[in-house]
C-alpha cells in the first residue's frame, strides 16, 4: 500500500513540475512569440488558413470571438450527425457496426462537441472506425475551443485598454497544432509500446484457457486514448474506458494517462500568470485550486483504501481496500485518486466504476463536478474560476467600502450580473434536470438498477456530469433512452457555451474600460488573504446550492450503511 501511495505522489508531483515550464510555453504560443518549432508549425497553419480563407491577423472583439466559436461548433455538430447516422454504410467499419438512431447520435455528437463525452453507447459495438475518428477529431477541436476562449481572457487582461482581443482562429489553431497535438502524439507512442492497439483491423478471435472462443475488439485506440486525456475529454474507445486493459494496460500507462490529463489544466493557470506578467496571481489561483483538490482527493484515497467496514465485520479479508468495480493491476489507492482527478478537471475518464465507490467517495466525486473550478477542463477550468474571482472581488469591495477593481478595471453592475447568472446556471441545470427525472419516474427513474438513496445519486450524477462537461457516470443507470439522450443533450449545450460566453463577455467589457493604476487603497488579488476569500465564495455557493441534494443521495446512503 505504501508503494501505491508513493505512486500517487509521483504522478501529482510530476504533473506540477512539468506544468510550470509548459505554462510558460503556452503563454509564448498565445503571445505570438518566435519559437524554435515555427519552421514545423507555420507551414501547417498557413495551409489551413489558405484553404479556409481565414485571416488570422484580423482583430476581433469579444462578440466576434464568440460568433466564430458558435459557428464552427455548429458545423462540427451537423457533420457529426451525418456521419454517425450513416456509419453503417460508410467505409472503415470492419465489424459492421450499425448506424446510430437520431436521439443517440444527437447526444453523442453534442457530448463530444462540448468536450463532455458522455457516452450512452459502447465503443466496441456503437461506432465504426470512421465514427471513432470523427469523435477523435472532436476531442481535439473541442479542447482547442476552450483553450482559445481562455486565450481571449488572457489577452483582455494583458492590454490596459483595448477592444481588440486577438483572433479566435489564431488561438484555436495554435491550441490544436502547437499544444494538444505534440503532447497527444508523445503519449500515444508510449501507450502503443505499452500494449494499446493501433490498427484498422477488426475483431480478433482467441481461445481462452477454459477452451472458449472469444472475439476481442481492436482498433486505432492509442491515438484516441491520448487525446481523450490531454484534451480532458474522457471518451473511451472501449465501453469501460480506462478500466479496459487495452486502454490502460499497466500501472505505467495509468501514470502516463494521469499526468496527461493533469498537465494542461495546471499549465493554463501558470500560462495566465506568465501571459499577463503577474506570476503571484497565478500562484494564488493554483494554491486555492490545489487546496480544494486535496480536500477531495485525500479522503477518497483513504476511504477506498480502507474499504467497506461492513465487509470487515463479516470476517472477510479487506486488506486490498474497496475492490468492487476496480482493477487489481491498478489498486484501490490509484483508483480513488483517479476518481477525483477525472471529476475535478472534467476529464470524465474512469479506471474503475464510480457506481461502486464508497458512499462518501461518490459524494466527493459529485462535489468535484458541482464546484467545477478546481483546475477544471482545458481552458474552461480557469474561466470558471475567473467567475468566482469576480464575485470575490465584488464582495470584498463591499466589505471594505471601496469600488471593486480587478487588475486595474472597475467591476460594476453589468459584470456582476453576468457573473451571477453564470454561477447559477450550473446548479440550475443539475437540480432542475434531477428534479424532472425523479418527478416523472416513468421517464427517468424507470431505468435505475439501484433503489433508494443510491438510485437518486445515479440520477444526480448523470445531470451533474452533463452540466460539468465531465462525461463519467454512475453506470447503474440505463441511460440510452429517449429521455436521457435528449434531456442531457440540452443540459450539455447550455452548460458548455453559456459558461464560456459569460467570462469572455466580462473580460471583454473590462478590457474596454479605462485602466486605473494600482494605489494604496487597491484590493490586492494576488495574496493568500484574497485566496481565502475566493475559496470561501466557492464553498458558500456550492454548499447552499447542492447540500440538500447531496443529503438525499450519498450522505443518506452513508448513514444507512
Amino acid at each position: 500500500m505504501n508503494t501505491e501511495l508513493i505512486g500517487i505522489v509521483v504522478m501529482f508531483t510530476a504533473a506540477i513540475v512539468l506544468a510550470i515550464p509548459f505554462g510558460k510555453y503556452i503563454a509564448k504560443v498565445y503571445g505570438g512569440e518566435k519559437m524554435g518549432l515555427d519552421p514545423i508549425f507555420n507551414p501547417i497553419e498557413k495551409l489551413f488558413y489558405k484553404t479556409s480563407r481565414i485571416d488570422p491577423s484580423s482583430p476581433m472583439d469579444w462578440k466576434q470571438h464568440m460568433v466564430a466559436m458558435l459557428t464552427i461548433n455548429m458545423v462540427w455538430f451537423l457533420l457529426g450527425m451525418l456521419i454517425l447516422m450513416t456509419q453503417g454504410s460508410l467505409p472503415l467499419n470492419p465489424d459492421r457496426n450499425p448506424s446510430m438512431p437520431a436521439d443517440l447520435a444527437f447526444n453523442t455528437v453534442i457530448s463530444f462537441v462540448v468536450n463532455c463525452n458522455l457516452q450512452h453507447y459502447s465503443g466496441e459495438t456503437g461506432l465504426s472506425y470512421l465514427g471513432q475518428f470523427w469523435l477523435m477529431f472532436l476531442q481535439f477541436v473541442s479542447a482547442g475551443t476552450g483553450m482559445a476562449a481562455a486565450a481571449v481572457v488572457f489577452r483582455a487582461f494583458r492590454e490596459k485598454t483595448s477592444s481588440s482581443l486577438g483572433n479566435f482562429y489564431d488561438f484555436f489553431v495554435k491550441s490544436c497544432t502547437r499544444i494538444l497535438l505534440p503532447v497527444s502524439f508523445l503519449i500515444a507512442v508510449i501507450l502503443a509500446f505499452d500494449g494499446t492497439p493501433m490498427t484498422f483491423e477488426g475483431k480478433d478471435t482467441i481461445v481462452s484457457l477454459e477452451g472458449d472462443t472469444v472475439e476481442v475488439s481492436r482498433g486505432p485506440a492509442a491515438a484516441f486514448v491520448s487525446i481523450k486525456h490531454v484534451g480532458t475529454n474522457g471518451g473511451g474507445f472501449f465501453g469501460v474506458n480506462s478500466a479496459h486493459p487495452f486502454e490502460n494496460p499497466s500501472y505505467l500507462s495509468n501514470m502516463v494517462e494521469m499526468v496527461g490529463q493533469l498537465i494542461i489544466p495546471l499549465a493554463m493557470v501558470f500560462a495566465f500568470g506568465y501571459f499577463i506578467r503577474r506570476k503571484r496571481l497565478s500562484w494564488m489561483i493554483f494554491g486555492v485550486m490545489t487546496v480544494g483538490f486535496l480536500m477531495l482527493a485525500i479522503p477518497n484515497i483513504l476511504m477506498e483504501v480502507n474499504g467497506n467496514p461492513a465487509i470487515g465485520k463479516m470476517g472477510i479479508d479487506n486488506t486490498l481496500g474497496a475492490m468492487e468495480g476496480k482493477e487489481v493491476r491498478l489498486g484501490a489507492a490509484a483508483s480513488g485518486f483517479w476518481s477525483i482527478v477525472t471529476t475535478v478537471i472534467s476529464t470524465g475518464s474512469v479506471n474503475s466504476m464510480h457506481d461502486s465507490s464508497m458512499a462518501l467517495s461518490g459524494m466527493n466525486e459529485l462535489l468535484a463536478m458541482m464546484i467545477n473550478c478546481f483546475y477544471g477542463g482545458v481552458g474552461v477550468g480557469i474561466l470558471n474560476f475567473f467567475v468566482f474571482i469576480i464575485l470575490a472581488v465584488f464582495v470584498s469591495g463591499l466589505m471594505v467600502g471601496r469600488t471593486p477593481e480587478f487588475l486595474g478595471k472597475k467591476v460594476e453592475a453589468r459584470e456582476m450580473k453576468i457573473a451571477m447568472i453564470i454561477a447559477l446556471i450550473h446548479p440550475l441545470m443539475i437540480l432542475v434536470g434531477t428534479g424532472l427525472a425523479t418527478a416523472f419516474p416513468e421517464q427517468g427513474a424507470s431505468t435505475l438498477n439501484n433503489p433508494g438513496f443510491h438510485g437518486f445519486s445515479e440520477i444526480l450524477y448523470e445531470y451533474t456530469s452533463s452540466s460539468a462537461n465531465n462525461g463519467s457516470g454512475f453506470e447503474g443507470l440505463g441511460d440510452n433512452t429517449l429521455w436521457w439522450n435528449i434531456s442531457t443533450g440540452f443540459v450539455l449545450i447550455l452548460s458548455r457555451f453559456l459558461p464560456i460566453i459569460g467570462p469572455v463577455a466580462i473580460a471583454g467589457l473590462l478590457a474596454d474600460k479605462r485602466f486605473i493604476p494600482e494605489g494604496e487603497g487597491t484590493l490586492k488579488t494576488d495574496t493568500s488573504t484574497f485566496g481565502l476569500m475566493v475559496f470561501a465564495v466557492i464553498f458558500i455557493v456550492a454548499a447552499l446550492a447542492f447540500f440538500p441534494a447531496l443529503a438525499l443521495g450519498p450522505i443518506a446512503e452513508f448513514f444507512s450503511m
